[in-house]
């Protein structure tokens, strides 16, 4: 049985992997429906071995230099054979029937093309990482470290971070966040997968405008969910606050800005 879903899942030294590809290898065991691929960003040597600790079960590329999130991901899909590729983050808990429903919803509607579950924290509320519209104010208010900004500006946040999707069906969204995407392999293709121009931050943003162009759909679920241990690292490293900042000026250039 040739499986139906590559699962990819790009790696630089994170910390919860071994950690997910536990709950991996219990939730999905022998189903051959599934083809778990890892792509390592030349992380530590330590890390790399015990990363080969798992090669029963997950293929691993251990790639010479490290190229990003998008590049990672490219290398390992856009030769994929499978009918619809997961992108996966490497700090992503997930349940095997949250993506078994997943898969049901775009087997029973060939005119989804990407779509999204409701993203979790490890306490179970929710993180908002839908995006309606992508704009140099809304970020600036994000970063903005004072509170009495945030509630001067609360509505504005509030519609930018998408927070009254509803829970008793799934919406159509302009933009779903790279952390767990379930794509239609063709359609992942057609438009060449990422963009690797982007290191890190905005690829997934540009994919799903890349399939918006192209008239495919971009869907929201909230039936099923995931967790993601966010670290929100842009928003406490400086080496990642750059890359955020470089991407985000590709990003602007190539999609036209937007500053409020």
């Amino acid at each position: 049985m040739s499986a139906m879903v590559a699962v990819s899942i790009v790696t630089y030294n994170s910390k919860h992997i071994f950690k997910v590809l536990d709950n991996i290898k219990q939730q999905f065991g022998e189903d051959k429906r599934f083809r778990f691929v890892i792509f390592d960003n030349n992380s530590e040597e330590e890390y790399k071995q015990r990363l080969k600790t798992y090669e029963d079960f997950v293929d691993i590329t251990f790639y010479h230099e490290n190229n990003g999130f998008g590049f990672g991901h490219n290398y390992n899909l856009l030769r994929a054979t499978e009918k619809y590729f997961l992108v996966f983050n490497p700090d992503i808990i997930l349940s095997r029937q949250d993506l078994l429903d997943m898969l049901q919803i775009m087997e029973n509607d060939n005119s989804v093309s990407l779509l999204v579950p409701k993203v979790l924290n490890a306490d179970k509320t929710t993180q908002h990482l839908v995006r309606d519209r992508v704009s140099v104010f809304d970020y600036a208010l994000r970063f903005i470290p004072f509170k009495f900004v945030k509630k001067l500006f609360w509505r504005r946040l509030h519609s930018y971070e998408c927070r009254d999707l509803p829970d008793d069906r799934n919406v159509d969204i302009r933009i779903g966040s790279g952390c767990f995407m379930l794509v239609r392999g063709k359609d992942f293709q057609a438009v060449s997968g990422f963009d690797d121009r982007y290191f890190m931050y905005f690829e997934d943003y540009d994919l799903c405008l890349k399939l918006k162009k192209q008239n495919k759909r971009v869907v929201y679920t909230p039936f099923s969910a995931v967790i993601h241990y966010y670290e929100r690292g842009a928003h406490k490293n400086s080496r990642l606050f750059k890359i955020f900042m470089q991407s985000m000026y590709k990003f602007f250039n190539k999609w036209g800005w937007r500053l409020f």
